[in-house]
């Protein structure tokens, strides 16, 4: 096993236990290279954060980092799940508790789930690509999560599972929602929705933490003094 440094966070892994394109990007530095960026814009010391969609936890370990913050994350795959206990494990110091399942809107129901060789091509959609195997998972009810928990930050990276969750979701309580787009599963009218929904929740496009497909939406929090760094970030 090789124990690799990604944006700051230790990663022990084989190449044998992820696809030689995950193997590439982590190598490289290249691995979630975007949402590492900008993270830190969207989490608060004292946040309480449920994120979906762990990956290998290396998102998960750089939200754990901010002081007095708790993350309560959740994974779909379960043998990504097992990479990514290894990693928070490693990296967080007993503030994140990682369970391999999935939240959504709406009362438990079961979920297709298509894992794929690249596991960051896993998602609830077949028509996809090429997948490996189907696995059944009952969902939990995401709004009811966040109530039980007081939790005000959600993070997401879902692989398109997004657009359902974020028009149907109360999300009460959430103050900021970080995600990751997939405008190539749902086009541009799907990310028009998802603004539209966050519109109603009075969560608002937050520029100071978006990048491309990453977006922070936030509550008007009113303005803020000039950020140079922001600016020449964007």
């Amino acid at each position: 096993m090789t124990e690799l440094t990604v944006h700051g966070v230790r990663v022990p892994i084989s190449p044998e236990e992820v696809s030689a394109e995950i193997w590439r990007a982590l190598q490289t530095g290249s691995y979630e290279a975007n949402e590492a960026r900008r993270i830190a814009r969207a989490i608060r010391p004292g946040d309480r954060v449920l994120e979906l969609g762990a990956g290998l936890g290396v998102i998960t370990s750089i939200i754990a980092s901010v002081d007095d913050v708790r993350v309560w994350s959740f994974e779909a795959d379960p043998q990504t799940t097992q990479l990514a206990q290894r990693v928070v494990d490693l990296n967080c110091s007993g503030n994140v508790l990682l369970s391999n399942g999935i939240l959504a809107a709406g009362p438990p129901q079961k979920v297709s789930f298509f894992r794929r060789s690249d596991f960051w091509m896993s998602s609830g959609f077949a028509d996809q690509g090429p997948y490996q195997q189907v696995i059944e998972i009952t969902s939990q009810d995401v709004d009811a999560f966040i109530a039980k928990h007081r939790i005000n930050v959600l993070v997401m990276d879902v692989e398109g599972a997004e657009l359902e969750l974020l028009q149907n979701a109360s999300l009460p309580g959430i103050e900021r929602v970080f995600l990751e787009l997939h405008d190539h599963l749902y086009g541009l009218a799907g990310v028009q929705a998802i603004t539209v929904a966050m519109a109603h929740k009075e969560l608002i496009y937050d520029p100071r933490g978006s990048s491309g497909p990453c977006v922070l939406y936030s509550v008007d929090d009113g303005e803020r003094q000039f950020d140079a760094e922001v600016a020449h970030a964007t």
